[in-house]
């Protein structure tokens, strides 16, 4: 089973504010990363940083109440709170609208901790989120190469490299990383569908329509594998098959993000080349 994704739940739903949701369009002039950032999900599993009644209430407390969990976190490390308490303050930092500063914070921590090389790396990655969230694409992409130090063989954090290097529109950089993870669990539709929009963006239109059908053979109800292959069929010249994709990408889940994109692709389908 795939270990659930390393970072807290509220800076996932941040990230995704700051990226927005309008990269998917097919007609982008800009050749900005196209890739969807959905929440990024619950709390750190182990390894954890500390341990203790202290470190669960303060990170307890980020989702609900991040104001109150930075108040905590300070207070508890003036008190010598030690990791945990820094990095519930890194987090709160995140949280509350500070992520440069969150993510100097949890890079200092994962830089001195005397943890184990897992947990340090759960957090160099969260510093990575964070640095995305910051628009600082070139730290993000140094935190998750520390992070691959500590854990080179850690397929959610090689995809999050992935994830950097696209932030960096270093197509080839991300490609590599996605291979690794492939070549580990071919079955990772996740890693197809962002190898496939890589391929898309590096100009190999036919290497993406591969990526893209090998995801949707494994998992043909996969509404963002629908999306990015409408795209590569637009651009293929494909128009019914990619108002098929996007229709059926739509009617999987109605209100996610990912059927509002196939909308406004259909929306820029209906409207013709002119209206682009």
């Amino acid at each position: 089973m795939r270990r659930p994704i390393i970072l807290f739940a509220v800076i996932g739903v941040l990230l995704l504010a700051a990226i927005g949701t309008t990269l998917w369009r097919y007609d982008d002039a800009a050749p900005a990363p196209d890739l969807v950032a959905g929440p990024l999900a619950v709390p750190p599993f182990p390894p954890r940083i500390a341990s203790g009644e202290a470190y669960e209430q303060c990170l307890a407390a980020l989702t609900d109440d991040p104001d109150s969990a930075r108040l905590l976190a300070d207070t508890w490390a003036a008190d010598g709170g030690g990791d945990g308490a820094a990095h519930c303050q890194g987090l709160a930092l995140i949280a509350t609208g500070r992520p440069d500063q969150g993510a100097e914070r949890l890079e200092q921590l994962a830089s001195s901790s005397l943890a184990p090389d897992m947990a340090k790396a759960i957090v160099f990655a969260q510093a990575a989120q964070a640095r995305l969230m910051a628009k600082q694409p070139a730290k993000a992409r140094a935190d998750t190469t520390e992070a691959l130090k500590l854990a080179p063989d850690d397929t959610e954090i090689l995809i999050q490299h992935a994830e950097t290097a696209d932030a960096l529109e270093d197509w080839k950089a991300a490609i590599d990383d996605l291979t690794l993870v492939l070549g580990a669990d071919p079955h990772r539709t996740d890693a197809l569908v962002l190898r496939a929009a890589d391929w898309r963006r590096a100009g190999h239109l036919d290497l993406a329509v591969r990526d893209a059908d090998r995801a949707l053979g494994i998992d043909p109800d996969n509404a963002e594998a629908l999306l990015e292959r409408g795209i590569e069929r637009q651009r293929l010249g494909d128009t019914s098959g990619a108002r098929a994709d996007w229709q059926r990408a739509r009617g999987l889940d109605p209100n996610s993000t990912t059927a509002d994109l196939a909308d406004q692709n259909l929306a820029l389908l209906d409207a013709g080349p002119n209206q682009r």
